[in-house]
């Protein structure tokens, strides 16, 4: 079974959300939209469109709970409820709530250190 497939988004805190993307808009060129983030379009090794993309997003961090830290790295998966279900049987902290909505299937895995992971499985086609 495939596990991890790419890289969906980073997720971090900010004091000042709207602030420090500015700064990241200013000073790194980065897209920063009303929404707090940016949607890095994929390219393959020539420069053409594939599908897909990585956001990147600034914000007060709400959603990271139980977790601690300052960060969320949400990761792709094809297939997020048979991967839930292997890592219970691995004795992996997984949380209970599974998300299904319009952009795709999203669980959580607590790391050992405490950091909560978001699992991402994407609708049909992206």
């Amino acid at each position: 079974m495939k596990r991890v497939t790419g890289i969906g988004g980073v997720f971090f805190k900010a004091k000042d959300p709207v602030a420090l993307g500015a700064w990241y808009k200013t000073h790194l060129g980065i897209d920063v939209q009303d929404w707090g983030g940016a949607a890095f379009s994929w390219v393959d090794e020539s420069g053409n469109a594939a599908k897909g993309t990585t956001i990147w997003s600034v914000g007060k961090g709400e959603n990271f709970a139980p977790s601690s830290a300052p960060f969320m790295i949400n990761y792709r998966v094809s297939d997020l409820h048979g991967l839930v279900q292997v890592l219970r049987r691995e004795g992996c902290n997984v949380l209970e709530k599974i998300d299904d909505s319009e952009y795709g299937k999203f669980g959580w895995v607590m790391d050992p250190e405490g950091n909560k992971v978001e699992l991402w499985q994407p609708p049909e086609g992206q």
